[in-house]
Parts: C-alpha cells; structure tokens; sequence
C-alpha cells in the first residue's frame, strides 16, 4: 500500500510552489496524495516564519495534526519550509511528538522523512538552503492561474526582515528555465502566470550582472496560450521606464503592479534600510498611472516601526489618503530576533502599533469602496474559479485582481461555466471588498 501523504502549506505564493514541487517528488516516489490532509498517513506541514503571527499559525498548525498523531487518526507529522529552517533546534526540543524536521536544503530527501513517519521513526535534517531546488516539475495546487517562481532568496537586507538569513541571498534561476516552465504551464491549460520571488525586480542581477526582468516578461509574451502575466514584489526603486513602458504596451501584460514600499516617511524608510524617498515614491506613483492608464496598483505597509513618531504616522495616514492605493494591506511591524530592527532603541508597544494599522486599514477600507464603487455598472472580463455554494453563484477575478490577497467578483450567469474561463461580466454592486455581478454571454 502507498503511503497516503497530506500537506498543509502556510505562508506566501513562494512557499507554496515550495510545496508543489514536494508533492510532486513523492508522487513520483510512489506516494499517494491526500487532499484533506486529516485522512492520510503522514501530514507535511510546510511552515512561514516571516512574522511573529505567521509563527504562531505554524506552531499551532504542528500542535493540532500531533494532537492528531496521538489519538491514532495519523502515523506521522513532518515539518518542513521557513521555521523549520530558522528554529530547527527549537521545534525539537518544544515539539517532540514531531517525527521529522526539515530545513530547506533537506527538501529533496523528503521521501525519506515520510517512509521514517510513517513507521513511526524519527529523521532531522537541516541540509545546506543554498542546494534549495526550484526548477522541477511540480504538483500545482491551484486552478485558474499558476505561480511561477523566479529567484529564490533575497540580498536586500531590509532591517525588519529576516529572509535573508532564513532563505539565504538572491540566486536567480536561468531565464531559459524560467520560460521553459512557463510553456509547460501554458501547455497544460494555464491561461494565467503570477510571477513570484523575494523581489521579481532585481531578478537576474546575480547570474547576468543586471536585472532582466524585462527581457524574461518580452520571452513570457512570446509564448502561445498564455493570457496573462502578473507580477507581484516589484521594488519601487528597479521600476524603471523600461518596465513601465513594457506594462503599458504588452497586451499579455496585466496593468497590475504590487509594489511593497513599506512606508512613506523618508526618516522611516531609511532605517528600514529601503532605497527609496517620499518624493520618488510620489513622483512614480504619479508616471505610472499617467503611463499605463488604468493600472491597479498595490502596497504593503508597516506601521509601528521602531521610533515611528505620531506625526510621522499621521503623515503615512495622508500620505495614504493622498496617494488612493487601489489595493492597500498594513501590517503592524513584527520584532524579529536577528534582525537590525531588533536592535533598535523605541520599540513600540504592541496595542499601540496594532491601534496604528488598524487605522491604515480602516482608511484604506473607504478607498477601496469609492474604487469598487466607481467599476459599478462596467463590463469586465472576468476568470471563473469556482461555485460558491453558500451564495449559489460563480465567483472569479477580472486582471485588477490577484488571487488570495485581493477581492473576488461574485457573479451570476444563466449558462453553465468552467473553472478557468473567461466570461464578461456586468458589474451591479460591491460588498466589502468584494464585486457583485451578472454573466452576460
């Protein structure tokens, strides 16, 4: 019998192609795959450790399958991804009922780790992160649209931030390998590809001495069955007018760019170690959308961060009010032992820089529903990604949304409709962050 294998993958779209290429290695090792993680033998819990609420998930994630463990309902518990790398030693010694421990450049010895599980053995190994691999086949996970992953780690040593010492420095991956996946995606139906690494524009700057994001997006353009290109964690500092004009005249292009700035006071972003000013963020807001009219543009904010000021907060509030983000999330900063940030002198109670984001957010919630509320009446073409039973209609996405982190459009539609397809829809009301609308076929 085969062994039955769940995964449960927590995190980001990184961490998530992490997990695909996992699954598809044990497929090829003869496992079975288990979609509901809690009916099969071993459950692979693929971890965050970005911030301390990702940590607390994980954690609480491992405790619940062990718990699962002990009562006879699965043989064994496998941990792999970012906390296993960073508090291998940690998880151990608080977690023993755990069976197998991974760090990242253990991943391709995982169907060791399960065949231990199952049998109810142990097996740890930490391996070298820099052996991580990221261009084999994989098991995707989702539906209408696929990641694809095109660097791995990152070299830009934010204060706040401790991926570089968990995933280690930016390594790219050869554009021919990059584009070579994307054909495959393409040839087995995806329509849509979202671009995905630690920072997708400094892509390439290791391995050819300079970023090549653009010439990767003029080969992705090329390739036949592909309808839509996204990308997500462009810098604001490597936009430059190569990029902007590819997003304004490349059809395949979706006029979307996530670009995490983190903050908008110059003090801040400083001792963030961030390369970018007020006034640059500002005056690249402002090329982008009088070049590429229409453009969906989405940020990430941290509030609270060491010896953030009220009046330098109050001027993040207006510099968000000003700016109309069309999708905006803030964050109240995370203290992370290791990091530079860490280290520094006013740190901020937590109900204090939680009270901060919340009120980012709630500013942001009235944006939002001004911009949802002006598409209200439009014709778009929307992706079909599933039926929601609860409401009894189809649900999707037009190109201004990114799955998981933005929106979904909730529609109806008299003729029966496929997951991946693209139908118009007339747009009739908003709720929340959400769109309502009707099918018109």
């Amino acid at each position: 019998m085969p062994i039955r294998v769940g995964m449960v993958s927590l995190g980001c779209p990184k961490n998530q192609v992490d997990a695909e290429h996992m699954l598809y290695n044990l497929r090829e090792c003869g496992c079975e795959i288990i979609s509901e993680a809690g009916l099969a033998d071993v459950v692979i819990i693929n971890t965050c450790a970005f911030i301390e609420s990702a940590k607390q998930e994980a954690i609480d994630t491992i405790l619940e399958f062990c718990t699962l463990k002990q009562e006879g309902r699965i043989k064994g518990v496998v941990v792999t991804g970012c906390l296993s790398e960073r508090y291998f030693d940690d998880i151990r010694r608080e977690i023993p009922e755990v069976n197998a421990i991974l760090g990242l450049g253990a991943n391709e010895l995982l169907f060791e780790a399960v065949k231990k599980a199952a049998a109810g053995e142990s097996f740890d190994l930490r391996g070298d992160k820099y052996s991580l691999v990221i261009d084999s086949r994989r098991l995707i996970s989702t539906d209408a649209f696929a990641y694809l992953k095109i660097a791995e780690g990152c070299s830009n040593h934010c204060t706040y931030c401790a991926i570089p010492s968990i995933r280690g420095k930016l390594r790219s991956r050869k554009l021919e390998s990059v584009v070579a996946e994307a054909k495959w995606l393409a040839k087995i139906g995806f329509k849509e590809i979202i671009l995905v690494a630690q920072d997708t524009t400094v892509y390439g700057e290791d391995i050819y001495g300079k970023p090549m994001l653009c010439e990767l997006l003029r080969e992705l353009c090329k390739i036949d069955g592909l309808k839509w290109i996204r990308m997500l964690y462009c810098y604001p500092e490597r936009i430059d007018g190569e990029l902007i004009e590819l997003l304004a005249n490349e059809e395949k292009l979706v006029k979307y760019l996530d670009i995490p700035i983190q903050h908008s006071e110059d003090r801040i972003l400083k001792l963030m170690n961030r390369r970018s000013t007020h006034d640059e963020l500002v005056s690249l807001i402002q090329t982008l959308r009088a070049r590429v009219p229409g453009i969906i543009l989405r940020t990430t904010l941290i509030a609270g961060f060491p010896g953030e000021t009220e009046e330098e907060f109050d001027r993040l509030c207006s510099f968000v009010n000003e700016t109309e983000f069309d999708r905006l999330g803030c964050f109240a900063y995370s203290e992370e032992e290791g990091t530079a940030a860490a280290r520094m002198k006013d740190q901020i109670p937590e109900e204090e820089k939680q009270r901060r984001a919340d009120i980012i957010m709630e500013t942001q919630s009235y944006i939002s529903d001004r911009a949802n509320q002006k598409r209200v009446g439009t014709l778009e073409e929307v992706v079909v990604e599933g039926w929601d039973r609860y409401a009894e209609c189809f649900f999707g996405r037009s190109s201004k949304e990114a799955p998981e982190i933005d929106g979904k459009i909730f529609f109806t539609s008299e003729k029966p409709l496929s997951v991946g397809e693209f139908v118009p829809v007339r747009l009739t009301g908003t709720l929340d962050y959400d769109l309502l609308g009707e099918a018109e076929l």
